[in-house]
């Protein structure tokens, strides 16, 4: 975990109010790039993903550990008036503050975004909510199971005849801290050039409208409302999963080079000749009668045969692998995406990699998740200066 260059945020601090995903998802994305993140949470409680389980381990939370990694770890009490004191302050030396509160929330704190840039001039101050700052659902409570419900993801997601179902993984929340992780480094760019901070501000149900990409394009053009496809794509054949003899097979025939290295591996040449089936926009039109034909074909052979002939004709395909699969996957540990890091009370943990790769500024991962308030007196320390007694005074009050 020792980094041995300084990474692309080096010295940029972050003051991280952000808890659940898509929060913590997009400090964790600027911590492994280098910033100092310093996760504020609330004595004795925390991160409710912290009590999000099992599994844990050594007491902690898996899904918190997969999340708050290179963050630096104070209680504040932001009921207390000594509390919102300590956060104005060091609001007031960070470069980056982010919240997640419902909209209003911190300007009732006299924490927001108008009280701070006085302090600070130059912060950058990112807000992510459920549904926006402003419109009918401002003030609406949301997760990310909500969202894909409201924005149309699961409308789209599932079997043609099935019910609407969510993506496995909150996909929402980590493509919101994505967004946000990105839109953060484009105003610390912008900031070097003006000297000024700004406000960035987002929602999940924004997000979930825009990662609709070229589903809501589709509707917007035709007016014709997308239904459900399965593991099937509507403009695109084949582009789906076929049963084997042994399990599951995904090809992607996205052109019509790889449709014709495609029927010559599986030995149905003619397939590609067939003027129902000769160019992709035939073989929507006749889906019906393609896919059984190469269904059947796909039972003929097991997995891994059929991903030896077609991977090599160079045509895109995969396994349909489990997650151990995937954490044992010869290509997946050759690119590092599994690491261990030693925790103080877990011991060494499994965690994902490090999925960017930066040649002069290397990612890395200097700190494993944190215990809750495990840095509170060193960050008020580092960047406060306050005295031992100043800190125990504090403690006392139950302001930390």
């Amino acid at each position: 975990m020792n980094q041995v260059q300084p990474g692309a945020l080096h010295g940029i601090r972050v003051l991280d109010l952000t808890r659940i995903l898509a929060g913590p998802y997009c400090t964790m994305f600027l911590g492994d790039l280098g910033a100092d993140v310093v996760k504020i949470e609330q004595p004795g409680v925390g991160d409710d993903t912290r009590g999000w389980g099992p599994p844990f381990v050594g007491g902690e939370s898996a899904y918190f550990l997969s999340i708050n990694r290179n963050k630096r770890s104070v209680t504040l009490d932001l009921k207390s008036k000594r509390g919102v004191e300590l956060l104005r302050r060091l609001a007031k030396e960070a470069d980056v503050l982010l919240e997640n509160f419902r909209p209003g929330a911190m300007d009732r704190l006299g924490l927001g975004e108008t009280e701070l840039r006085v302090l600070n001039p130059r912060l950058i101050y990112a807000s992510l909510s459920a549904f926006g700052a402003s419109g009918p659902m401002r003030d609406s409570p949301g997760y990310d199971l909500i969202v894909q419900a409201c924005g149309g993801l699961m409308s789209i997601t599932g079997m043609p005849d099935g019910e609407p179902t969510k993506v496995g993984v909150a996909i929402i929340d980590v493509v919101a801290g994505l967004m946000l992780g990105n839109t953060i480094v484009a105003a610390l760019f912008a900031r070097e050039r003006s000297g000024k901070g700004q406000k960035i501000e987002t929602s999940l149900l924004e997000v979930a409208v825009a990662s609709l990409i070229n589903v809501g394009s589709n509707y917007l053009v035709s007016g014709e409302v997308p239904g459900r496809w399965g593991n099937a794509h509507p403009s695109i054949v084949p582009f789906q999963s076929f049963q084997t003899r042994d399990g599951y097979l995904v090809v992607a025939a996205a052109s019509e080079r790889i449709w014709q290295r495609f029927c010559q591996a599986i030995e149905m040449a003619e397939l590609a000749e067939d003027p129902r089936f000769a160019k992709n926009p035939q073989r929507v039109q006749h889906r019906e009668e393609l896919i059984p034909i190469l269904a059947a074909a796909f039972l003929k052979k097991d997995t891994a045969s059929w991903v030896t002939l077609l991977t090599g004709a160079e045509v895109p395909c995969s396994p349909v692998q489990t997650i151990d699969q995937v954490f044992s996957s010869p290509q997946v540990l050759h690119r590092e995406m599994l690491v261990e890091v030693k925790h103080p009370k877990a011991g060494t943990v499994p965690l994902a990699g490090l999925p960017v790769k930066l040649s002069l500024t290397p990612a890395s991962i200097r700190l494993p998740p944190p215990l809750l308030g495990e840095h509170t007196e060193e960050v008020l320390r580092t960047w406060l200066g306050l005295e031992p007694r100043e800190i125990a005074e504090l403690r006392e009050e139950g302001a930390i």
